[in-house]
Protein backbone atom coordinates (compact mmCIF):
# COMPACT_ATOMS: atom_id res chain seq x y z
CA UNK A 1 0.00 0.00 0.00
CA UNK A 2 1.45 3.68 -0.97
CA UNK A 3 2.51 5.82 2.33
CA UNK A 4 -0.45 8.63 2.36
CA UNK A 5 1.19 11.72 1.83
CA UNK A 6 1.35 15.04 4.43
CA UNK A 7 -0.28 17.38 3.35
CA UNK A 8 -3.03 16.24 0.98
CA UNK A 9 -1.89 19.37 -1.27
CA UNK A 10 1.77 19.79 -1.87
CA UNK A 11 4.17 22.38 -0.70
CA UNK A 12 5.88 24.03 -3.58
CA UNK A 13 9.15 25.43 -3.00
CA UNK A 14 10.40 28.21 -5.64
CA UNK A 15 14.11 28.72 -5.12
CA UNK A 16 16.95 29.07 -8.69
CA UNK A 17 19.43 27.09 -6.15
CA UNK A 18 19.36 23.30 -5.94
CA UNK A 19 21.06 23.40 -3.11
CA UNK A 20 18.50 25.52 -1.17
CA UNK A 21 15.93 23.24 -2.46
CA UNK A 22 17.68 20.15 -1.81
CA UNK A 23 17.84 21.33 1.86
CA UNK A 24 14.34 22.50 2.43
CA UNK A 25 12.64 18.99 0.77
CA UNK A 26 15.02 16.60 2.68
CA UNK A 27 13.95 18.97 5.85
CA UNK A 28 10.71 18.70 5.42
CA UNK A 29 11.01 15.09 4.54
CA UNK A 30 12.00 14.44 7.75
CA UNK A 31 9.85 16.16 9.49
CA UNK A 32 7.34 13.75 8.24
CA UNK A 33 5.80 16.82 5.27
CA UNK A 34 6.26 14.21 2.76
CA UNK A 35 4.43 15.95 -0.18
CA UNK A 36 6.83 18.23 -1.08
CA UNK A 37 7.12 19.87 -4.90
CA UNK A 38 10.44 21.92 -5.76
CA UNK A 39 10.51 24.36 -8.94
CA UNK A 40 14.09 25.73 -10.08
CA UNK A 41 12.99 27.81 -12.77
CA UNK A 42 10.51 30.82 -11.23
CA UNK A 43 8.88 31.53 -15.12
CA UNK A 44 7.35 27.80 -14.33
CA UNK A 45 6.08 28.65 -10.95
CA UNK A 46 2.49 30.16 -11.74
CA UNK A 47 1.71 27.37 -14.24
CA UNK A 48 2.55 24.75 -11.51
CA UNK A 49 0.43 26.75 -8.76
CA UNK A 50 -2.43 26.57 -11.82
CA UNK A 51 -2.56 22.95 -12.55
CA UNK A 52 -2.56 22.06 -9.28
CA UNK A 53 -2.88 24.54 -5.70
CA UNK A 54 -0.17 23.98 -3.26
CA UNK A 55 -0.92 23.94 0.59
CA UNK A 56 1.92 26.75 1.21
CA UNK A 57 4.23 28.20 -0.75
CA UNK A 58 8.04 28.76 0.29
CA UNK A 59 9.45 31.32 -2.25
CA UNK A 60 12.73 32.94 -2.67
CA UNK A 61 13.26 36.68 -3.23
CA UNK A 62 16.03 37.02 -5.18
CA UNK A 63 15.44 34.95 -8.88
CA UNK A 64 16.78 35.71 -12.31
CA UNK A 65 14.11 35.92 -15.03
CA UNK A 66 10.89 36.55 -12.17
CA UNK A 67 11.72 37.74 -8.74
CA UNK A 68 9.99 36.38 -6.06
CA UNK A 69 8.33 39.79 -5.59
CA UNK A 70 6.77 39.43 -9.32
CA UNK A 71 5.21 36.24 -8.10
CA UNK A 72 3.80 36.84 -4.82
CA UNK A 73 1.78 39.95 -6.66
CA UNK A 74 0.58 37.33 -8.81
CA UNK A 75 -0.05 34.55 -6.37
CA UNK A 76 -1.84 36.78 -3.79
CA UNK A 77 -4.09 38.45 -6.90
CA UNK A 78 -5.31 35.00 -8.13
CA UNK A 79 -4.69 32.55 -5.16
CA UNK A 80 -5.10 34.76 -1.92
CA UNK A 81 -5.99 31.86 -0.02
CA UNK A 82 -2.58 30.44 -0.19
CA UNK A 83 -0.38 31.42 2.54
CA UNK A 84 3.20 32.03 1.19
CA UNK A 85 6.20 32.05 3.15
CA UNK A 86 9.15 34.43 1.37
CA UNK A 87 12.87 33.53 1.79
CA UNK A 88 15.27 35.72 1.99
CA UNK A 89 19.41 36.92 2.70
CA UNK A 90 19.55 39.05 5.93
CA UNK A 91 20.31 42.38 3.17
CA UNK A 92 16.56 41.78 2.43
CA UNK A 93 15.20 41.35 5.54
CA UNK A 94 13.46 44.83 5.01
CA UNK A 95 12.17 44.22 1.55
CA UNK A 96 10.69 40.35 3.20
CA UNK A 97 9.10 42.70 5.70
CA UNK A 98 7.58 44.68 2.82
CA UNK A 99 6.29 41.60 1.31
CA UNK A 100 4.32 40.47 4.54
CA UNK A 101 2.39 43.65 4.04
CA UNK A 102 1.03 42.79 0.85
CA UNK A 103 -0.18 39.64 1.78
CA UNK A 104 3.02 36.65 2.45
CA UNK A 105 2.43 34.80 5.60
CA UNK A 106 5.58 34.33 7.28
CA UNK A 107 9.46 35.36 5.89
CA UNK A 108 12.69 33.00 6.97
CA UNK A 109 16.15 34.57 6.94
CA UNK A 110 18.92 32.87 4.89
CA UNK A 111 20.41 30.65 5.89
CA UNK A 112 17.16 28.53 6.53
CA UNK A 113 17.49 27.49 10.14
CA UNK A 114 15.48 23.96 10.52
CA UNK A 115 13.62 24.37 13.64
CA UNK A 116 12.36 27.83 12.21
CA UNK A 117 11.47 26.28 9.04
CA UNK A 118 9.48 23.23 10.00
CA UNK A 119 7.40 25.84 12.78
CA UNK A 120 6.65 28.19 9.78
CA UNK A 121 5.39 25.96 7.55
CA UNK A 122 3.43 23.55 10.32
CA UNK A 123 1.20 27.00 10.98
CA UNK A 124 1.07 27.90 7.50
CA UNK A 125 -0.73 24.46 6.46
CA UNK A 126 -3.20 24.83 9.59
CA UNK A 127 -3.64 28.61 8.78
CA UNK A 128 -4.53 27.17 5.19
CA UNK A 129 -6.52 24.33 6.66
CA UNK A 130 -8.96 26.81 8.69
CA UNK A 131 -9.12 29.30 6.09
CA UNK A 132 -10.58 26.25 3.86
CA UNK A 133 -13.06 25.33 6.84
CA UNK A 134 -14.56 28.47 7.52
CA UNK A 135 -15.07 28.82 3.78
CA UNK A 136 -16.59 25.26 3.37
CA UNK A 137 -18.78 25.69 6.75
CA UNK A 138 -20.09 29.16 5.22
CA UNK A 139 -21.18 27.32 1.96
CA UNK A 140 -22.79 24.38 4.10
CA UNK A 141 -24.77 26.64 6.18
CA UNK A 142 -26.12 28.79 3.08
CA UNK A 143 -27.33 25.60 1.66
CA UNK A 144 -28.74 24.24 4.44
CA UNK A 145 -27.64 20.46 3.52
CA UNK A 146 -25.76 17.90 4.94
CA UNK A 147 -23.40 16.51 2.18
CA UNK A 148 -22.90 13.04 4.27
CA UNK A 149 -25.68 12.35 5.95
CA UNK A 150 -25.09 8.64 6.11
CA UNK A 151 -22.30 9.44 9.01
CA UNK A 152 -25.13 10.94 11.04
CA UNK A 153 -27.81 8.01 10.36
CA UNK A 154 -27.01 6.58 13.86
CA UNK A 155 -27.94 9.69 15.86
CA UNK A 156 -31.77 10.17 15.92
CA UNK A 157 -32.70 13.78 15.61
CA UNK A 158 -34.63 15.93 14.04
CA UNK A 159 -33.84 18.94 16.49
CA UNK A 160 -32.53 21.61 14.20
CA UNK A 161 -29.77 22.57 16.75
CA UNK A 162 -28.39 19.65 16.02
CA UNK A 163 -28.47 19.37 12.20
CA UNK A 164 -26.61 22.70 12.59
CA UNK A 165 -23.75 20.78 14.84
CA UNK A 166 -24.05 18.33 12.05
CA UNK A 167 -23.31 21.00 9.41
CA UNK A 168 -20.28 22.02 11.47
CA UNK A 169 -19.01 18.59 12.06
CA UNK A 170 -18.87 17.71 8.36
CA UNK A 171 -16.92 20.73 8.00
CA UNK A 172 -14.39 20.56 10.40
CA UNK A 173 -13.82 16.46 9.42
CA UNK A 174 -11.71 17.58 6.43
CA UNK A 175 -9.48 19.00 8.31
CA UNK A 176 -5.98 17.37 9.65
CA UNK A 177 -6.45 19.05 13.18
CA UNK A 178 -7.74 18.07 16.44
CA UNK A 179 -11.17 17.81 17.58
CA UNK A 180 -12.45 18.53 21.23
CA UNK A 181 -15.82 17.39 21.55
CA UNK A 182 -17.97 18.28 25.34
CA UNK A 183 -21.08 16.73 26.45
CA UNK A 184 -22.59 15.33 29.48
CA UNK A 185 -22.55 12.24 30.13
CA UNK A 186 -24.50 10.23 27.68
CA UNK A 187 -25.27 13.05 25.20
CA UNK A 188 -23.65 10.82 22.39
CA UNK A 189 -19.80 12.01 21.98
CA UNK A 190 -18.33 8.97 20.34
CA UNK A 191 -21.41 8.88 17.37
CA UNK A 192 -20.08 12.16 17.12
CA UNK A 193 -16.83 10.98 16.66
CA UNK A 194 -17.40 8.24 14.85
CA UNK A 195 -19.10 10.40 12.43
CA UNK A 196 -16.22 12.79 11.65
CA UNK A 197 -14.09 9.87 10.74
CA UNK A 198 -16.31 8.44 8.25
CA UNK A 199 -17.17 12.43 7.11
CA UNK A 200 -13.30 12.60 6.91
CA UNK A 201 -12.50 9.64 4.55
CA UNK A 202 -9.33 8.82 5.98
CA UNK A 203 -8.33 4.86 4.82
CA UNK A 204 -7.20 3.77 8.60
CA UNK A 205 -9.10 2.80 11.17
CA UNK A 206 -11.45 4.81 14.15
CA UNK A 207 -9.19 3.86 17.59
CA UNK A 208 -11.75 4.77 20.61
CA UNK A 209 -10.06 4.19 24.59
CA UNK A 210 -11.12 6.34 27.24
CA UNK A 211 -8.14 7.37 29.27
CA UNK A 212 -10.03 7.97 32.50
CA UNK A 213 -7.96 6.55 35.32
CA UNK A 214 -4.73 5.42 33.45
CA UNK A 215 -1.95 6.12 35.32
CA UNK A 216 1.17 7.56 33.01
CA UNK A 217 2.76 4.55 32.31
CA UNK A 218 -0.38 2.35 31.19
CA UNK A 219 -1.33 5.52 29.18
CA UNK A 220 2.24 5.57 27.56
CA UNK A 221 2.27 1.17 26.75
CA UNK A 222 -1.33 1.79 25.30
CA UNK A 223 -0.88 4.43 23.36
CA UNK A 224 2.79 4.21 21.90
CA UNK A 225 3.13 0.87 22.81
CA UNK A 226 6.67 -0.57 24.06
CA UNK A 227 9.86 -2.72 22.59
CA UNK A 228 11.00 -6.11 23.67
CA UNK A 229 12.86 -5.32 26.70
CA UNK A 230 11.24 -1.97 27.78
CA UNK A 231 10.22 -3.42 31.32
CA UNK A 232 9.90 -7.13 33.08
CA UNK A 233 7.38 -9.08 31.00
CA UNK A 234 7.97 -7.24 27.76
CA UNK A 235 9.11 -10.30 25.70
CA UNK A 236 7.98 -8.76 22.18
CA UNK A 237 7.63 -5.28 20.48
CA UNK A 238 3.46 -4.68 21.04
CA UNK A 239 2.51 -0.92 18.46
CA UNK A 240 0.15 0.94 20.38
CA UNK A 241 -3.37 2.60 19.45
CA UNK A 242 -1.46 4.99 17.83
CA UNK A 243 -0.01 2.81 15.64
CA UNK A 244 -3.07 1.07 15.36
CA UNK A 245 -4.94 4.58 14.12
CA UNK A 246 -2.15 5.22 11.52
CA UNK A 247 -3.76 7.24 8.52
CA UNK A 248 -7.35 7.08 10.99
CA UNK A 249 -8.74 8.42 13.95
CA UNK A 250 -7.48 7.76 17.75
CA UNK A 251 -10.69 9.04 19.78
CA UNK A 252 -9.56 10.36 22.92
CA UNK A 253 -12.32 9.78 25.60
CA UNK A 254 -12.47 11.77 28.75
CA UNK A 255 -9.75 13.55 28.01
CA UNK A 256 -10.17 15.84 31.19
CA UNK A 257 -9.18 13.01 33.63
CA UNK A 258 -5.53 12.65 32.19
CA UNK A 259 -2.52 13.03 34.42
CA UNK A 260 0.06 16.22 33.97
CA UNK A 261 2.89 13.93 32.89
CA UNK A 262 0.41 11.98 30.26
CA UNK A 263 -0.59 15.69 29.07
CA UNK A 264 2.96 16.61 28.57
CA UNK A 265 3.01 13.50 25.90
CA UNK A 266 0.28 14.27 24.73
CA UNK A 267 0.79 17.51 23.78
CA UNK A 268 4.07 16.64 21.93
CA UNK A 269 1.99 14.03 19.83
CA UNK A 270 -0.04 16.95 18.99
CA UNK A 271 2.25 19.72 18.42
CA UNK A 272 5.04 17.41 16.38
CA UNK A 273 2.63 14.46 15.54
CA UNK A 274 6.01 12.52 17.44
CA UNK A 275 5.92 10.03 19.95
CA UNK A 276 8.25 7.21 21.52
CA UNK A 277 7.23 3.57 22.55
CA UNK A 278 8.71 2.62 26.06
CA UNK A 279 11.81 1.24 25.53
CA UNK A 280 12.99 2.80 22.69
CA UNK A 281 15.40 5.80 21.98
CA UNK A 282 14.46 7.64 19.07
CA UNK A 283 11.05 8.94 17.86
CA UNK A 284 8.12 7.62 15.74
CA UNK A 285 6.14 9.48 13.48
CA UNK A 286 1.96 9.59 14.09
CA UNK A 287 -0.01 10.05 10.98
CA UNK A 288 -3.19 9.42 13.51
CA UNK A 289 -6.02 12.35 13.42
CA UNK A 290 -6.88 13.22 17.05
CA UNK A 291 -10.69 13.38 18.08
CA UNK A 292 -11.20 13.79 22.25
CA UNK A 293 -13.71 14.42 24.40
CA UNK A 294 -14.85 15.36 28.36
CA UNK A 295 -18.13 16.03 29.77
CA UNK A 296 -16.23 18.46 31.99
CA UNK A 297 -15.27 22.22 31.62
CA UNK A 298 -11.36 22.22 30.51
CA UNK A 299 -11.61 26.04 31.29
CA UNK A 300 -12.51 25.13 34.89
CA UNK A 301 -9.88 22.76 34.83
CA UNK A 302 -7.51 24.94 33.26
CA UNK A 303 -8.09 27.86 36.00
CA UNK A 304 -7.27 25.58 38.33
CA UNK A 305 -4.22 24.35 37.19
CA UNK A 306 -4.98 20.68 36.62
CA UNK A 307 -5.15 20.38 32.71
CA UNK A 308 -2.24 22.26 30.51
CA UNK A 309 -3.45 25.72 28.90
CA UNK A 310 -1.41 24.92 25.85
CA UNK A 311 -2.72 21.12 25.51
CA UNK A 312 -6.55 22.83 25.69
CA UNK A 313 -5.54 25.18 22.93
CA UNK A 314 -4.38 22.65 20.72
CA UNK A 315 -7.18 20.35 21.45
CA UNK A 316 -9.52 22.78 20.55
CA UNK A 317 -9.24 24.02 16.84
CA UNK A 318 -12.77 22.47 16.43
CA UNK A 319 -14.80 22.55 19.93
CA UNK A 320 -18.26 20.71 19.46
CA UNK A 321 -20.58 21.38 22.36
CA UNK A 322 -23.60 18.89 22.18
CA UNK A 323 -26.62 19.66 23.82
CA UNK A 324 -28.51 18.07 26.79
CA UNK A 325 -31.28 15.77 25.99
CA UNK A 326 -33.19 18.25 28.00
CA UNK A 327 -32.59 21.28 24.97
CA UNK A 328 -33.78 18.70 22.82
CA UNK A 329 -36.68 17.59 24.14
CA UNK A 330 -38.51 17.29 20.55
CA UNK A 331 -36.47 14.54 20.05
CA UNK A 332 -38.21 12.49 22.35
CA UNK A 333 -40.78 10.82 20.15
CA UNK A 334 -38.48 9.67 17.42
CA UNK A 335 -35.90 8.13 20.07
CA UNK A 336 -38.99 6.86 22.04
CA UNK A 337 -39.64 4.68 18.89
CA UNK A 338 -36.37 3.69 18.11
CA UNK A 339 -35.39 2.37 21.61
CA UNK A 340 -38.91 0.59 21.66
CA UNK A 341 -38.37 -1.11 18.26
CA UNK A 342 -34.23 -1.99 19.34
CA UNK A 343 -35.55 -3.42 22.85
CA UNK A 344 -38.29 -5.62 21.44
CA UNK A 345 -35.61 -6.96 18.81
CA UNK A 346 -33.47 -7.51 21.37
CA UNK A 347 -35.69 -9.36 24.28
CA UNK A 348 -37.25 -11.06 21.46
CA UNK A 349 -40.76 -9.47 21.98
CA UNK A 350 -43.30 -8.52 20.72
CA UNK A 351 -43.21 -4.40 20.35
CA UNK A 352 -46.00 -2.80 22.37
CA UNK A 353 -48.04 0.04 21.74
CA UNK A 354 -46.81 3.44 23.44
CA UNK A 355 -49.38 5.58 25.88
CA UNK A 356 -50.24 9.30 24.72
CA UNK A 357 -49.21 10.03 28.11
CA UNK A 358 -45.20 8.85 27.60
CA UNK A 359 -44.25 11.90 25.84
CA UNK A 360 -45.89 14.63 28.06
CA UNK A 361 -44.18 12.37 31.35
CA UNK A 362 -41.17 12.43 30.33
CA UNK A 363 -41.11 16.18 28.73
CA UNK A 364 -41.39 17.17 32.24
CA UNK A 365 -37.88 15.50 33.24
CA UNK A 366 -34.24 16.85 32.79
CA UNK A 367 -32.54 13.41 32.40
CA UNK A 368 -29.41 13.98 33.90
CA UNK A 369 -28.12 10.42 32.16
CA UNK A 370 -29.23 11.99 28.74
CA UNK A 371 -29.61 9.67 25.80
CA UNK A 372 -28.37 6.72 27.54
CA UNK A 373 -30.66 7.00 30.88
CA UNK A 374 -33.30 7.19 28.40
CA UNK A 375 -32.33 4.46 26.47
CA UNK A 376 -32.24 2.14 30.09
CA UNK A 377 -35.62 3.53 30.69
CA UNK A 378 -37.31 2.03 27.49
CA UNK A 379 -35.79 -1.25 28.07
CA UNK A 380 -36.39 -2.09 31.82
CA UNK A 381 -40.08 -1.03 30.43
CA UNK A 382 -39.97 -3.50 27.60
CA UNK A 383 -38.68 -6.23 29.98
CA UNK A 384 -41.19 -5.50 32.26
CA UNK A 385 -44.06 -5.44 29.42
CA UNK A 386 -47.00 -8.08 29.89
CA UNK A 387 -49.70 -6.48 28.48
CA UNK A 388 -48.92 -4.75 24.62
CA UNK A 389 -48.79 -1.55 26.23
CA UNK A 390 -45.50 0.06 27.73
CA UNK A 391 -46.37 0.20 31.50
CA UNK A 392 -46.07 4.33 32.48
CA UNK A 393 -45.24 3.06 35.91
CA UNK A 394 -41.88 2.21 35.06
CA UNK A 395 -40.99 5.70 33.77
CA UNK A 396 -42.69 7.14 36.83
CA UNK A 397 -40.82 4.57 39.25
CA UNK A 398 -37.40 6.26 37.52
CA UNK A 399 -38.24 9.47 37.81
CA UNK A 400 -39.38 9.37 41.12
CA UNK A 401 -36.36 7.90 42.37
CA UNK A 402 -34.05 9.97 40.23
CA UNK A 403 -35.65 13.16 41.75
CA UNK A 404 -35.47 11.60 45.54
CA UNK A 405 -32.21 10.97 45.00
CA UNK A 406 -31.01 14.27 43.63
CA UNK A 407 -33.14 16.30 46.61
CA UNK A 408 -30.71 13.82 49.14
CA UNK A 409 -28.08 15.22 47.62
CA UNK A 410 -29.08 18.62 46.75
CA UNK A 411 -27.14 21.67 48.08
CA UNK A 412 -28.60 22.64 51.44
CA UNK A 413 -28.73 26.18 52.49
CA UNK A 414 -27.45 26.67 56.58
CA UNK A 415 -31.75 26.33 57.42
CA UNK A 416 -31.44 22.82 56.13
CA UNK A 417 -33.80 23.50 53.52
CA UNK A 418 -33.64 23.20 49.61
CA UNK A 419 -32.54 26.94 47.96
CA UNK A 420 -35.74 28.71 46.86
CA UNK A 421 -36.49 32.31 45.84
CA UNK A 422 -39.50 34.42 47.27
CA UNK A 423 -40.82 37.24 46.91
CA UNK A 424 -41.41 39.97 48.88
CA UNK A 425 -43.61 39.90 50.68
CA UNK A 426 -43.99 36.46 51.02
CA UNK A 427 -46.77 34.72 49.08
CA UNK A 428 -49.86 33.12 51.38
CA UNK A 429 -49.90 29.27 51.43
CA UNK A 430 -52.74 29.15 49.19
CA UNK A 431 -51.36 31.36 46.21
CA UNK A 432 -47.57 29.30 46.69
CA UNK A 433 -49.37 26.51 46.38
CA UNK A 434 -51.51 27.34 42.96
CA UNK A 435 -47.90 28.67 41.26
CA UNK A 436 -46.99 25.45 42.40
CA UNK A 437 -49.76 23.72 41.13
CA UNK A 438 -49.65 25.54 38.01
CA UNK A 439 -46.04 24.93 37.05
CA UNK A 440 -46.28 21.41 37.54
CA UNK A 441 -49.15 21.67 35.18
CA UNK A 442 -47.46 23.62 33.04
CA UNK A 443 -44.09 20.86 33.13
CA UNK A 444 -46.79 18.14 32.20
CA UNK A 445 -48.62 19.49 29.45
CA UNK A 446 -51.97 19.79 31.56
CA UNK A 447 -51.34 16.05 32.44
CA UNK A 448 -52.99 15.64 36.04
CA UNK A 449 -51.46 12.39 36.36
CA UNK A 450 -48.42 13.93 35.12
CA UNK A 451 -48.54 16.92 37.17
CA UNK A 452 -49.37 14.91 40.87
CA UNK A 453 -46.58 12.83 39.72
CA UNK A 454 -44.19 15.61 39.96
CA UNK A 455 -45.50 16.99 43.29
CA UNK A 456 -45.35 13.53 44.89
CA UNK A 457 -49.21 13.47 45.48
CA UNK A 458 -52.23 11.10 43.96
CA UNK A 459 -54.19 12.25 41.11
CA UNK A 460 -57.21 13.01 43.23
CA UNK A 461 -55.51 14.99 45.81
CA UNK A 462 -53.99 17.53 42.75
CA UNK A 463 -57.86 17.24 41.31
CA UNK A 464 -59.04 18.17 44.41
CA UNK A 465 -56.60 20.71 44.65
CA UNK A 466 -57.50 22.14 41.13
CA UNK A 467 -61.13 22.93 41.98
CA UNK A 468 -60.01 24.52 45.15
CA UNK A 469 -58.47 27.13 42.72
CA UNK A 470 -60.72 27.65 40.50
Amino acid sequence: MNKRLYPADPILVIDDEEAILLSVDTTLQLAGISNVLTCADSRQAMSIISQRPPSVILLDLNMPHLDGEAILEQITNQNPQIPVIIITGRIDAETAVECMKSGAFDYIVKPVDENRLIASVKKSIQYGALHQENIALKEQLREGQLKHPEAFAKIITSSPKMLLLFNYVESAAMTPEPVLIRGETGTGKELIARAIHQVSGIPGEFVAINVAGLDDNVFSDTLFGHVKGAFTGADTDRPGLIEKAAHGTLFLDEIGDLSPISQIKLLRLLQEKEYMPLGRDTNKTSSARIVASTHVDLWDLQQKEIFRQDLHYRLRTHRIILPPLRERKEDLGELVDHFVQCAAETLKKKQPRIPEELIALLESYNFPGNIRELQAMVFDAIAQNSNGILPLAVFRQHISRTQQDEAKHHTRDAKGGIPITFADPLPTIKQATRLLVEEAMHRAGNNQTTAASLLGISQQALSKRLKNLE
